[in-house]
C-alpha cells in the first residue's frame, strides 16, 4: 500500500507538500541566509512577525530548536522557567534547556484543560534568596494536546508575572488551530507574550521549520543562539517558501481538520469499549490496555495508522486526511470491536 493510500492519524507532522507548495519551493528566490541575503527567508520572517504582531521573526529548522533558542535568549545559566508539567518544552524536548543551557525547569501541575492558575504561578516565583534559582520566565502553550487555552487567562498570567519581572514565552506549535477554533486573530491571542514560536510543519503542512517572533533585541539574541545551536542555514529559501505558502494558504483550512476530528469522534462515540474525547484536530481514544496493540495490528493492514503513545491514544487529523479517510478509519476501528 502506497503512502498516498494510508490514513495516517499518528500526527499532523506526517503531512506532505501539495502541488502548490512544491511549485512555490521550486520557484523560490534564494541567497545565503547567514548573510541575511535569502529573500524568501526574509519574507517569511517579516510576514510571520506581522501576522503575530511582533517586531521581528527568525526562521529555525524546528519548533524544538525555536523553543530552545527562546529559553536560552530569555534565561541565563541557573535561572528558572515556570511551565506546565504536560507542556512540550518540559516533556518532549529532551531537557534541552537544562542540558544545553543550564536552565532550571520548574513544572507546575496543569489542570484538566491544560492550563495553569494565577495562584499556582505566582506561588512558584522564588524569593530573592541565594539558596534559590532566580525565576526568570513563564513558558505557556496553546493548544495543549489539542485543547484551546483561554487567551484571557494567558493575558492575566502574563500581566501578573511581568509585574514581578518575568518574561513570558508561548509555545504556539498549534497556535493557528487555536486561532481558528476561537475565530480570533493570532496577533490578539499572542499580544501578551514577549516571544512566540509558531510551527510550520504540523497542521500548516510545511515539510520543515518554525518561526520565532519577538522584539528586535530578542530576535538579535536568538539569531546568535541559532548559530551556536548549528541552525545557521544557507540557501534556506527553498524550504522557507513552503512556510510562506503554508501561512498564505493553509491557516483557514484548519477548520476542515477540526470538523473531520469531530466526525471521527462522533463515529466512534457509541463503541462501548472506547472512551472518546475530541479537541480541535485531535481525537483521544482509550481502549482497554490489552486491546491497544491488537487494535494497531488490526488497523495497519487496512491502511489506518495510529500512534504508539501510552493511553489515551491520540489520533490527529490534517490536510492529508479527507472525508473518505475518516470514514475508512471509523469503519476499521468499529470492525475490530465487531470481530
Amino acid at each position: 500500500m502506497s503512502k498516498a493510500d494510508l490514513v495516517d492519524l499518528r500526527s499532523d507532522t506526517v503531512t506532505r507538500p501539495g502541488a502548490g507548495m512544491y511549485q512555490a519551493m521550486t520557484e523560490a528566490s534564494v541567497g545565503d541566509d547567514v548573510y541575511g541575503e535569502d529573500e524568501t527567508v526574509n519574507r517569511l520572517e517579516a510576514g510571520a512577525a506581522e501576522m503575530l504582531g511582533k517586531e521581528a521573526g527568525l526562521y529555525l529548522s524546528s519548533a524544538t530548536q525555536a523553543n530552545l533558542a527562546a529559553m536560552l535568549a530569555h534565561n541565563a545559566r541557573g535561572e528558572e522557567i515556570l511551565l506546565g508539567d504536560k507542556y512540550h518544552v518540559f516533556v518532549s524536548e529532551a531537557g534541552g534547556a537544562s542540558a544545553l543551557g543550564g536552565i532550571v525547569m520548574h513544572p507546575l501541575a496543569t489542570n484538566s484543560d491544560g492550563g495553569l492558575s494565577l495562584e499556582q504561578v505566582l506561588g512558584a516565583i522564588k524569593e530573592d534568596d541565594p539558596h534559590l534559582p532566580v525565576t526568570r520566565t513563564l513558558a505557556l502553550e496553546n493548544t495543549v494536546h489539542g485543547r484551546v487555552q483561554d487567551p484571557g487567562q494567558h493575558r492575566r498570567l502574563a500581566e501578573a508575572v511581568r509585574e514581578r519581572g518575568l518574561r513570558v514565552h508561548l509555545d504556539g506549535a498549534r497556535l493557528m488551530n487555536a486561532a481558528v477554533a476561537l475565530q480570533q486573530a493570532a496577533d490578539d491571542i499572542v499580544a501578551p507574550f514577549d516571544s512566540v514560536m509558531l510551527c510550520l510543519s504540523k497542521g500548516l503542512g510545511a515539510p520543515v521549520g518554525a518561526v520565532l517572533c519577538g522584539s528586535h533585541d530578542f530576535i538579535r539574541r536568538a539569531r546568535r543562539l541559532r548559530k551556536q545551536l548549528g541552525g545557521g542555514m544557507r540557501q534556506a529559501g527553498v524550504i522557507a517558501a513552503a512556510g510562506l505558502y503554508a501561512l498564505e494558504h493553509n491557516v483557514a483550512r484548519l477548520a476542515e481538520d477540526h470538523e473531520r476530528a469531530r466526525l471521527l469522534a462522533h463515529g466512534l462515540a457509541d463503541i462501548d469499549e472506547l472512551a472518546v474525547r475530541h479537541y480541535t484536530n485531535m481525537v483521544f481514544i482509550e481502549p482497554a490496555a490489552d486491546d491497544l496493540e491488537p487494535l494497531r495490528q488490526h488497523l495497519e493492514p487496512q491502511g489506518v495508522l495510529i500512534g504508539r503513545q501510552k493511553l489515551p491514544l491520540r489520533m490527529v487529523t490534517h490536510l492529508d486526511i479527507d472525508d473518505a479517510g475518516i470514514e475508512r478509519a471509523i469503519a476499521a476501528i468499529r470492525s475490530y470491536y465487531r470481530a
